[in-house]
């Protein structure tokens, strides 16, 4: 067998494909249907025929403060300084004036940095006033197996209570 065959024997195109496998679980969160999968694995169940698959997925974006000027700035002259201080370090590798790289390359850091995130932040012109973090999330989470195996995993499923999860 060649590399282009994955190891279910059908081409590797590296295009999305549909999952299958029979349903032996559904759990409302992923937490519980990666539980699911190691409870099966400590019972010693072939779990390379197991696939978590996340039913009605959704985008999540959960808001984590305000976007203040000076809470940008502030951002913007603390990273501008650690990249700073990266580049003024490797500077000073091949340099023999002593700390002089390293307080030129935070100094630059900080300016490019202020400025930089002041560009970006005046170009939104405040329609976007908040910081946010997204996460791709699903509805319920369904742990599906290959036909072969798919009884003997349902019932290893049976004997994991919810208290266990």
């Amino acid at each position: 067998m060649t590399a282009a065959f994955a190891a279910s024997g059908k081409l590797a195109t590296g295009l999305p494909t549909l999952p299958e496998g029979w349903p032996i679980g559904s759990y409302d969160t992923y937490k519980e249907a990666q539980r699911a999968v190691d409870h099966l694995a400590d019972n010693e169940f072939p779990v390379q025929d197991v696939t978590i698959v996340g039913v009605e997925p959704m985008v999540v974006e959960r808001v984590a403060g305000r976007l203040t000027w000076s809470r940008v700035l502030t951002t913007g002259a603390a990273s501008g300084a650690w990249f700073g201080l990266f580049v003024g370090l490797l500077l000073s590798m091949f340099s023999a004036a002593g700390f002089a790289p390293i307080l030129i390359g935070v100094v630059s850091g900080v300016v490019f940095g202020l400025a930089w995130s002041a560009v970006q932040y005046g170009a939104t012109r405040g329609q976007r006033d908040f910081v946010s973090h997204s996460q791709l999330v699903a509805r319920r989470y369904d742990v599906l197996c290959k036909p072969r195996n798919a009884e003997l995993g349902r019932t290893l499923l049976t004997n994991l209570t919810p208290t266990t999860l």
